[in-house]
């Protein structure tokens, strides 16, 4: 039996997803700056795309640096708005304010996922949703936000689709588990392909 892959994020939702369809994993949280990384590649001009893959990459070769035997699977997600790269919010005021920019737009959200073996790349794939969200009203975002702000300040855009957060939108295209940061189905297939998973 092969060893367990090792998952380079404290994300629970991406736990969830991959204990909920079986994997075996242990996780190893990568110890990178992730804003000062980010922020470079946005002064570098870099692509919504490109920021996300190279996000996931870094996770990943750093936590395979230690476990070079292992499996090691990173991933990330950025939010595209218009051009613009949006953080997690620091603060509810600044996850309100977030909302009121996309209230009543569409949006990118970007998933990264790269696999590493022997301290190598050896798998990635990247996922594009778009997400159309309805006009809320101010009223109905103070509250969303005030209920729900201890969940919604690690998202980026200040919401959760799996949570309240669905009664923001009025249509998604693509991938579901795509939106909760983890190409999941591709991920299963190329673990399958490697009998990490019974297939």
């Amino acid at each position: 039996m092969p060893d367990p892959i090792i998952l380079a994020s404290g994300s629970q939702i991406r736990q969830d997803l991959l204990r909920n369809a079986g994997v075996p994993f242990e996780v190893v949280v990568a110890r990178v700056d992730e804003d000062a990384m980010r922020q470079a590649l946005e002064i570098e001009m870099a692509k919504p795309r490109d920021v996300a893959d190279h996000l996931a990459e870094a996770k990943t070769r750093k936590v395979a640096g230690k476990h070079p035997s292992r499996l090691v699977l990173g991933c990330d997600q950025v939010l595209n708005f218009q051009g613009q790269i949006l953080s997690k919010p620091k603060s509810a005021e600044e996850a309100r304010a977030q909302l009121d920019a996309l209230s009543g737009q569409t949006h990118e959200l970007i998933s990264a996922a790269v696999i590493y073996e022997n301290g190598e790349p050896v798998w990635r794939q990247i996922g594009t949703v778009r997400m159309a969200m309805r006009a809320a009203s101010a009223k109905y975002l103070d509250a969303y936000v005030a209920r729900n702000w201890e969940s919604i300040r690690h998202s980026v855009g200040g919401y959760k689709l799996e949570e309240e957060g669905s009664r923001l939108f009025q249509k998604v295209h693509g991938d579901y588990f795509h939106v909760l940061g983890m190409p999941l189905l591709e991920v299963l297939s190329y673990l399958t392909l490697k009998g990490v998973i019974d297939g």
